[in-house]
């Protein structure tokens, strides 16, 4: 009799490789992550901004952060249509392999000295968030990077300046995950499937946020955050709308 491969084996393995990344963010980015925290409550009490940024499937990790319940109200995603698999999703890793956008990208958006900026990038390698982290340090950003330590150490840059991400970024925030992404083999497929890198960034960015608000709370000012609009948030996010519309141009 043949007997057949439970699948539920399979997806154990991959929610157990889900959980040790997790432990893994937990035993090694803890100051990092209260670092970047800190970084981010200092400017939004400040009277500063938070911006993010992600190509390929990182831009979701960028989008994390914006209107939506919980979020704070002054974090702004740099989006454009380039990055978005509905531009093609050939043309979308072309972009973001290409140097010379950020610069442009960076000037659609009122960015300002004490501002902060995370950049995630799995990879780490590719020239448009290099670029992005370069660019905002120039103009006085202080640059986090969300990526794949190693990973990025396995493979070299795409950008000329010989850096990749993070040894470009001020800060760097490791999503604890394995070369190539994708985490798991299962007999008779042909490379891994299960990619871990969107569940530990956003972990990594809720995290982030979390560490900031409590940090703005705990020096006694009090965060502006949106609460869900599926509950009892429509007046009050409204109120926030309002007050930030003509400087958040994707609300």
């Amino acid at each position: 009799m043949t007997h057949m491969k439970d699948p539920m084996n399979d997806a154990q393995r991959y929610l157990d490789i889900v959980a040790s990344q997790i432990r893994q963010v937990r035993e090694t980015q803890w100051s990092s992550i209260q670092t970047a925290g800190q970084w981010i409550g200092d400017a939004l009490a400040g009277d500063h901004w938070f911006y993010t940024f992600g190509t390929g499937h990182s831009r979701m990790l960028a989008e994390e952060v914006f209107h939506r319940a919980g979020g704070l109200a002054r974090a702004i995603p740099f989006l454009d249509p380039m990055v978005y698999f509905t531009a093609g999703a050939e043309a979308a890793t072309a972009f973001e392999r290409k140097e010379g956008a950020a610069k442009e990208l960076l000037s659609q958006y009122p960015v300002a000295s004490g501002d902060v900026l995370l950049v995630a990038s799995n990879s780490g390698r590719n020239a448009l968030p290099i670029e992005m982290a370069l660019h905002a340090k120039e103009l006085g950003l202080k640059v986090i990077a969300l990526v794949n330590l190693e990973h990025s150490k396995a493979w070299p840059t795409r950008h000329s300046s010989g850096g990749n991400l993070a040894e470009t970024a001020d800060l760097v925030l490791d999503n604890c995950g394995i070369e190539g992404d994708a985490a798991l083999e299962i007999d008779g497929v042909p490379g891994r499937v299960a990619p871990t890198s969107t569940i530990t960034g956003a972990l990594l960015v809720n995290l982030v946020m979390v560490a900031a608000v409590s940090h703005m709370k705990s020096n006694g000012i009090d965060p502006e955050i949106y609460i869900s609009s599926n509950s009892n948030g429509d007046d009050h996010n409204t109120r926030l709308a309002d007050k930030y519309r003509d400087r958040i141009r994707h609300l």
